[in-house]
């Protein structure tokens, strides 16, 4: 038994030193900070094209809502990823949504115990 609480312990200690920052990006936290629009990897800013939903997160307790407002011609595509803070907690990632042109959408997620951080990602339609 001694063996496997030294053994434990040491485990606990690599992962912990070895494990990179939890917070290292722009996310929404519990404190109330709200992230930038993201838009997916590969889509240049075409500034004759202005595009992508404001969105505004809130986080209470457990549970997070997203309202995305979509002021452009162009549909977005919005999807709410949240993480959470235990590994024992499944992260969510939500399907795409499409918000047209002058729409809000309701995105919702949730933990089972706490968030870590939770986002929107942006798409264009197409």
């Amino acid at each position: 038994m001694r063996l496997f609480r030294s053994l434990a312990s040491a485990t606990v200690a690599v992962v912990c030193v070895t494990a990179p920052p939890y917070a290292a990006a722009a996310h929404a936290r519990p404190d109330g900070a709200v992230p930038p629009a993201r838009v997916s990897a590969g889509e240049e800013a075409d500034p004759s094209r202005p595009f992508g939903a404001a969105c505004r997160l809130r986080v209470t307790g457990s549970r997070v809502t997203a309202y995305c407002h979509n002021p452009y011609p162009d549909p977005d595509h919005v999807s709410l990823h949240v993480e959470c803070v235990h590994w024992w907690d499944l992260d969510g990632d939500g399907a795409p949504v499409e918000a047209g042109p002058a729409q809000t959408v309701r995105l919702t997620g949730r933990c089972w115990d706490e968030v870590g951080s939770a986002w929107v990602s942006h798409r264009r339609a197409g």
